[in-house]
C-alpha cells in the first residue's frame, strides 16, 4: 500500500476524465476524483469500486481549494499525479458572448486550474516528486470559430504548462499536457451529429478518419504522468489521429 501511488483527476465523472481515472485505477494508481455532480460521481464509484474516492466539490470556488488540497494531504500524506481535466464549453457567436460569460469559462477552464495546481504543487515540492497532466484541446492550435471563450481558456493552459514545467523542474516535478483532437465523447458527440458539415470537415482531415476514443486520452495521460516519461516535461502531446497535420 506504502508505494501505491495518489492521483486527482478533476472532471472525472463521465467522457475523458471518467476514462482517465479508470486507466489509473487498473493500473493500481488510488484515485481522487473531484467533481460538481454527486450523482455521477456515485455511479463512478460504484462501477470503478476499489481504488477510488470521489470528492463533490466546485473548484470555482477558488478560497475553498487550499483547505480542501489540505484534507487530501492529511489523509494520504502526499499527492503524486494531478490530472486538470475539468472544463466547460460554450458555442456562441463571439459577437453576443458576454463579459460574464467568458469569465465563466475562464474561472471553470484557467482560473481554477491554476489554483488547484498551486496548492497541489506545494505538497509534491515538499515531497521532491509529482506529475502534472493538463488537458488542453487542439481548440488552441486551430481558429475554431464560435469557441472564442474555450479557445482562450485552453491556450491559456498549454502556456501555463510551458511556464510551470520550467519553474518546477528544479524540484522533481513535471508539467505536461495532452492535447485532445476530436474524441468521441457525449459532450462531443452532441455537438457532432446536430451538425453534419462540422463532423464532415472533423472526419476529412484526419488522416485516421475516425474519432478518437476517450481510453486514446487516458493512455497519453497515464504515459505522461508515470515513470516511463521521467525525462519528458514542458510537453503538448497532441492526441488526434493525425487531425494537426491532415490535408
Amino acid at each position: 500500500m506504502n508505494n501505491q501511488k495518489i492521483a486527482i483527476v478533476t472532471g472525472g465523472g463521465s467522457g475523458l476524465g471518467l476514462a482517465i481515472a479508470r486507466k489509473f485505477t487498473a493500473n493500481n494508481i488510488r484515485t481522487i476524483i473531484i467533481g460538481r455532480d454527486k450523482n455521477k460521481l456515485e455511479a463512478v464509484a460504484k462501477e470503478i469500486g476499489t481504488g477510488v474516492e470521489t470528492i463533490t466539490f466546485d473548484l470555482t470556488e477558488l478560497t475553498k481549494i487550499p483547505a480542501m488540497v489540505q484534507e487530501l494531504l492529511k489523509k494520504y500524506g502526499t499527492i503524486d499525479i494531478l490530472v486538470n481535466n475539468a472544463g466547460i464549453n460554450q458555442k456562441k457567436s463571439a459577437l453576443e458572448v458576454s463579459d460574464a460569460e467568458f469569465q465563466n469559462i475562464l474561472q471553470t477552464n484557467l482560473n481554477s486550474v491554476f489554483a488547484l495546481t498551486r496548492e497541489v504543487a506545494k505538497g509534491m515540492i515538499a515531497s521532491g516528486k509529482g506529475s502534472i497532466v493538463n488537458i488542453s484541446s487542439m481548440a488552441s492550435q486551430y481558429g475554431i470559430p464560435l469557441v472564442v471563450a474555450y479557445t482562450a481558456s485552453k491556450s491559456a493552459i498549454e502556456g501555463i504548462t510551458k511556464s510551470l514545467a520550467v519553474e518546477f523542474s528544479p524540484y522533481g516535478v513535471r508539467v505536461n499536457c495532452v492535447a485532445p483532437g476530436f474524441i468521441e465523447t457525449e459532450m462531443s458527440a452532441k455537438a457532432l451529429n446536430n451538425d453534419p458539415e462540422r463532423k464532415h470537415k472533423v472526419l476529412s482531415r484526419t488522416p485516421m478518419a475516425r474519432l478518437g476514443q476517450p481510453e486514446d486520452v487516458a493512455k497519453a495521460v497515464y504515459f505522461l504522468a508515470g515513470d516511463e516519461a521521467a525525462f519528458i516535461t514542458g510537453s503538448i502531446l497532441r492526441v488526434d489521429g493525425g487531425n494537426a497535420i491532415g490535408f
